[in-house]
C-alpha cells in the first residue's frame, strides 16, 4: 500500500519533482498582445488531454523573449492548468516552435531516465490523479494549484519502457475518442446546414411543391397554461426539469417522479415541445412523447392546428429562434418574453410537408445519437483501461512490453 492504493511490487511512487528536470509556470505579468511571431498559451487553450487551438493569442518577439528566458517550454512538455475554471486540465505541447505561457499554465519536463510526459499526462487525467489535484486545491479561496503543490503530486510508476507502452495504449484510445468527436462535429454541422435549408424553404423535399405561407411563430405554437399539483397526478408521472435536458441536442437524460415534488408544475402532453426560457438554458429543448409535469421555468409549447410538434421542435433549435428568445427581461433570472418570441417571422409549410421535414431531421438526429453512443462507449472503455493500466492491475500482453 502506498496511500495511492495497491500497486505491483516492482513499481515505485515518486513526486513529479523527483521525476522531472524542470517544472515552471508562465509569466505573472500579462504581455502586450499583438504581432504574429509567437503563440501565447493560456488556461483556455488547455483542454482535457488536448490543446484547444481555436482561439490562440499571438505576441511579438520582444514580449516572447521576456517570458521565454524563464519559461522555456519545448515540444513534448506536459502542460498543466494551475488556476482558473480549467485547473487540472493537461495536454502535451505539440508545437515544434517556441511558445509563451501565462502563469495559469505550468509545464513539466520529465527526466526521461525515470518518466515520460505522456504517461504522466494519463495519470494526471485519471481518477486518482484528478482527486490528488482536487485535494491539493482544498481550502483555497480561489481555484488554484501552486508550483509547490504540482511538484508534490505523487505518481505510481513502472519502468520507463512499460510507461511508454501504457501511454501508447491509452493514446490509441484517445485517438479513437477524438475520431468519434470529429465525426460527431461533422454530422452536427451537416445537420445544421439541413436545418437552415429545409426550414427556410430554400431546399424542398421531393414530392412537395405547394407554396409556403409566411407568418409569425404564434401561428405555429403557443405556451400551454395547464398547471397541476404533483399530488393530483399518478405517482409514476414523469417530472422534467432543465438540468435533465441536454443542451443543444434535444436529448432527455433523465426524469424524476412527480410524486417527489410539492410545488405547482406545468403540464405537458405528447406532441408538446419543452423549451428552457431562462437565458442560460435557451439551447435546452425536448419533444415530448409522453405526458408529464415540468417546472414552470420551461415553456410547454403546444402546436396550433396549422403545425406539428416535431416541426416546432426543429424551429426552436435554429439560431434565428435562439437569437430572438435571448431577448430577456428582469435582472435576477432573465427569461424569454413570449411577447417577443411570438412575433418571430417564420416560413410555414403545409402540415404534411412539416412532418416530412421533421422526419428527415429526425433521421439525422438518429445518426448523431448512434455516434454519440459509440463515443460514450469509447470513453467508458478508456476509463476502464486507465483504472487497470495505471494501477498495475491490468498488464499489457508480454509481446507488447518485451524489448
Amino acid at each position: 500500500m502506498t496511500g495511492l492504493g495497491t500497486i505491483p511490487a516492482d513499481w515505485d511512487v515518486h513526486t513529479l519533482d523527483e521525476v522531472s528536470v524542470k517544472i515552471q509556470d508562465g509569466t505573472h505579468f500579462s504581455p502586450t498582445l499583438g504581432g504574429n511571431e509567437y503563440r501565447y498559451i493560456t488556461s483556455r487553450n488547455i483542454g482535457y488531454g488536448r490543446l484547444r487551438l481555436d482561439s490562440v493569442e499571438m505576441i511579438s518577439e520582444s514580449e516572447h523573449r521576456k517570458i521565454y528566458r524563464r519559461c522555456d517550454t519545448r515540444f513534448g512538455d506536459l502542460l498543466l492548468t494551475k488556476d482558473g475554471a480549467n485547473t487540472g486540465n493537461a495536454a502535451i505541447n505539440s508545437f515544434t516552435d517556441e511558445i509563451s505561457l501565462l502563469s495559469s499554465v505550468a509545464f513539466v519536463r520529465a527526466d526521461h531516465r525515470r518518466a515520460t510526459e505522456r504517461y504522466l499526462l494519463q495519470y494526471l487525467l485519471s481518477g486518482p490523479g484528478r482527486r490528488q489535484i482536487e485535494d491539493a486545491m482544498a481550502g483555497n479561496a480561489i481555484t488554484r494549484l501552486t508550483l509547490a503543490k504540482i511538484k508534490a503530486l505523487r505518481v505510481p510508476m513502472p519502468r520507463v519502457e512499460q510507461q511508454q507502452r501504457i501511454a501508447a495504449a491509452l493514446g490509441d484510445a484517445d485517438d479513437l475518442i477524438a475520431g468519434f468527436e470529429r465525426m460527431l462535429a461533422k454530422k452536427r454541422a451537416v445537420k445544421q446546414g439541413m436545418l437552415q435549408q429545409l426550414l427556410s424553404g430554400h431546399t424542398r423535399l421531393p414530392g412537395f411543391s405547394e407554396p409556403w405561407s409566411h407568418g409569425t411563430f404564434e401561428e405555429l405554437a403557443f405556451p400551454a397554461a395547464e398547471r397541476s399539483m404533483p399530488t393530483d397526478v399518478s405517482a409514476t408521472t414523469p417530472l422534467v426539469d432543465l438540468e435533465q435536458i441536454e443542451g443543444g441536442s434535444g436529448r432527455l437524460l433523465a426524469t424524476s417522479q412527480a410524486a417527489d415534488a410539492v410545488s405547482l408544475k406545468a403540464v405537458f402532453r405528447p406532441g408538446d415541445v419543452l423549451f428552457g426560457k431562462l437565458r442560460a438554458y435557451l439551447r435546452k429543448y425536448w419533444y415530448a412523447n409522453v405526458a408529464g409535469l415540468c417546472t414552470t421555468e420551461i415553456w410547454v409549447l403546444r402546436a396550433t392546428p396549422a403545425a406539428h410538434g416535431r416541426f416546432i421542435r426543429y424551429v426552436v433549435e435554429t439560431e434565428h429562434f435562439i437569437d430572438v428568445a435571448s431577448g430577456a427581461y428582469g435582472t435576477h433570472m432573465p427569461r424569454s418574453d413570449w411577447g417577443t418570441v411570438r412575433l418571430l417571422p417564420v416560413a410555414i409549410p403545409p402540415k404534411d410537408e412539416q412532418i416530412a421535414i421533421a422526419s428527415v431531421l429526425q433521421d439525422a438526429d438518429r445518426d448523431i445519437e448512434v455516434l454519440h453512443r459509440r463515443l460514450e462507449k469509447a470513453v467508458s472503455i478508456k476509463r476502464g483501461m486507465m483504472e487497470g493500466l495505471l494501477s498495475g492491475r491490468t498488464h499489457l500482453p508480454v509481446s507488447e512490453i518485451a524489448e
